[in-house]
């Protein structure tokens, strides 16, 4: 069974969708105890880093999330779910601390000529071709991006994947059983889906 945390966020039927046509067993999942008998785990966002860190907290998801992720078995962060594994945002003058499962601050793009946020398709270049879930997936490929901030990964052998958009960032990270990625998969049409194939093929 794959957890979906339902802790409020917009996206969470779009993404379930996704995950069902990729072949997984879905369940909307809101307290810990569900957690914790999943076989993986995805953290869905849209919105803001505090929203979705305070929400985790009130329903307890917060501290099952880490508790999952220490159990070795697969996790995908989308969005601000990527972002929320990190330690902290400069949102909104952000005073929530993320998971912490990677050093590193999410930073919003700086505006030298760009439009922010960055809506819509953009290359996906790999960093990390041998992780799982970019199986079958060719570097350069497009996907789907909506996102004003992006982290900074204090570690740079994380980066999976990066993207330029004014300046250059990682769109995805992969550390063992930890997925993540900025762009969005259930928005990505084929490429999207193969990419969630990939992770319920680790469930």
């Amino acid at each position: 069974m794959i957890a979906l945390l339902d802790y409020g966020a917009g996206n969470v039927r779009s993404v379930q969708k996704a995950l069902m046509a990729a072949g997984g067993e879905v369940r909307l999942v809101a307290s810990p105890e569900e957690v914790a008998v999943a076989d993986a785990v995805v953290l869905p966002g849209v919105g803001a880093f505090d929203d979705c860190v305070n929400a985790m907290q009130r329903q307890e998801l917060f501290g099952a999330a880490k508790d999952f992720i220490g159990t070795g078995k697969p996790f995908l962060g989308i969005c601000v779910g990527y972002q929320a594994l990190f330690e902290k945002s400069e949102e909104f003058n952000s005073c929530a601390a993320g998971l912490g499962v990677f050093d590193g601050s999410v930073v919003r793009f700086a505006e030298n000529g760009i439009k922010v946020p960055q809506i819509g398709w953009n290359e996906v270049e790999f960093e990390k071709p041998e992780c799982p879930i970019l199986n079958g997936i060719e570097s350069g490929s497009h996907f789907y991006f909506v996102h004003s901030y992006f982290p900074k990964p204090t570690d740079d052998s994380i980066v999976a994947t990066r993207t330029t958009y004014g300046e250059t960032f990682a769109s995805a990270v992969w550390r063992d059983n930890v997925f993540a990625t900025q762009f969005h998969p259930e928005k990505s049409q084929k490429l999207g889906l193969k990419l969630l194939e990939n992770f319920v093929g680790l469930a």
